[in-house]
């Protein structure tokens, strides 16, 4: 059996006996029943997983993508944040050709829990070692995918002083019309994860697009800026 093999295998073998419906209820409210769920909480779960991958060599890009799309195949939730952990522990590996799978995770069983995971430590990181990759981003904020286009706003959350501010606000502005709350929501997240970095510039931007943006944007961008007296 090859390494993408074993892993799927070793996964189910591990998290099924794991089951609680009784946690696996309230965890799939939370998520307003979109998806099943085992019912393991993230702390027992990441040590289960700690057991799966226990002795494994190292993944290849193509081992990633086999295990992530075998794990979008199963039904419950945990096994989908059991890929988006693994991808995030190896996103090093990761080259610009995983981008078409990263696009089909985000656009699939799609929900905040495994696209945001997905948007700043797959994707970002993806960009971040391959400056050249970021046009497809370009084409995902610009097209009518909710998902795609939240992924395009934050996927350089976590870079800090190697944030492109331009295209963040270009990408803002883009999506500042969608009337979703998670588009909004992004927008204001992204903002407020860059006013960390760039204050003036974050003010500056919302003071000259406050005609456009949500309010929700607005006070989600805001939150950690200096009051002004």
């Amino acid at each position: 059996m090859d390494l993408a093999g074993t892993v799927l295998s070793r996964l189910v073998e591990t998290y099924a006996p794991a089951a609680d419906p009784a946690r696996a209820a309230p965890m799939r409210a939370y998520m307003r029943d979109q998806f099943p769920f085992l019912g393991i909480p993230t702390a027992a779960r990441r040590t289960l997983s700690r057991t799966v991958l226990a002795g494994l060599t190292r993944p290849t890009e193509d081992d990633l993508r086999a295990v992530a799309l075998g794990c979008w195949e199963l039904p419950e939730r945990e096994y989908q944040y059991f890929a988006c952990d693994w991808l995030r522990r190896h996103a090093k590996v990761l080259t610009p050709g995983f981008l078409p799978t990263a696009r089909v995770l985000i656009t699939t069983k799609s929900w905040w829990d495994t696209v945001d995971a997905l948007a700043a430590h797959v994707v970002g990181p993806i960009v971040a070692g391959h400056p050249a990759a970021v046009s497809t981003l370009d084409e995902w904020a610009a097209g009518d995918h909710l998902w795609l286009a939240r992924t395009a706003v934050l996927h350089q959350l976590a870079y800090r002083e190697r944030t492109d501010p331009d295209r963040l606000f270009a990408y803002c502005r883009g999506l500042a019309g969608n009337r979703d709350f998670f588009a909004r929501k992004a927008i204001g997240w992204a903002l407020r994860e860059y006013s960390r970095t760039d204050p003036a510039a974050v003010r500056a931007f919302v003071q000259a697009n406050a005609g456009t943006l949500s309010g929700l944007s607005i006070r989600e961008a805001t939150r950690n800026l200096p009051v002004r007296r």
